[in-house]
């Protein structure tokens, strides 16, 4: 496994290990920082972190531990740089970017709107659920690993996430044929 290769030392592992989730990583923390020069440094002050302390801690997934770790040197730098956190550490600010989001299904410009302002109108920590599960396509275990949630608290969230949505959607399509 590359993972206990890279903590043995092997630095074909290591660099095996940063480019199969640089790609990820750059993705999930765009959806933090705009900041790209910020993002990328992170990135690579966590791989850094990682081959000078080549943690024994048992790992279930390497892509869930890496994003964690991501997530949480990045509210590192937000308290070090400004006297808050955005909104806290649990729920930061977690930005939806258009081009994250296609829905094959829908052809109507005005139904992918609908869509995207519903999604806005979630909570930070819904917003963060839907794109983990769904888009990186992580496990329960996974998610709430990196949301610092237990299981059960991950499948609820998501569920009142999907729930809040089709609630959403289903108010802005009574009042988008109203005005039809």
């Amino acid at each position: 496994m590359l993972w206990e290769s890279f903590r043995k030392g092997d630095r074909d592992a290591f660099a095996a290990l940063f480019r199969a989730h640089y790609e990820a990583l750059f993705r999930f923390g765009s959806k933090f920082t705009a900041d790209t020069e910020l993002l990328e440094d992170t990135i690579q002050e966590l791989f850094m972190e990682l081959w000078q302390a080549k943690s024994t801690t048992p790992v279930l997934s390497v892509k869930a531990y890496l994003l964690k770790s991501l997530k949480y040197k990045l509210l590192k730098v937000f308290r070090k740089n400004s006297k808050h956190i955005p909104l806290g550490d649990n729920d930061v600010a977690f930005e939806w970017s258009h081009e994250n989001f296609i829905i094959a299904e829908q052809e109507s410009a005005e139904k992918k709107k609908l869509v995207l302002d519903a999604l806005q109108r979630l909570s930070n920590r819904q917003r963060e659920i839907i794109y983990l599960k769904y888009y990186q396509n992580l496990s329960y275990e996974e998610v709430s690993e990196i949301m610092n949630i237990n299981y059960q608290v991950a499948r609820n969230l998501l569920y009142q996430a999907i729930k809040s949505l089709k609630t959403l959607l289903a108010s802005a399509m009574e009042l988008l044929l109203l005005f039809l």
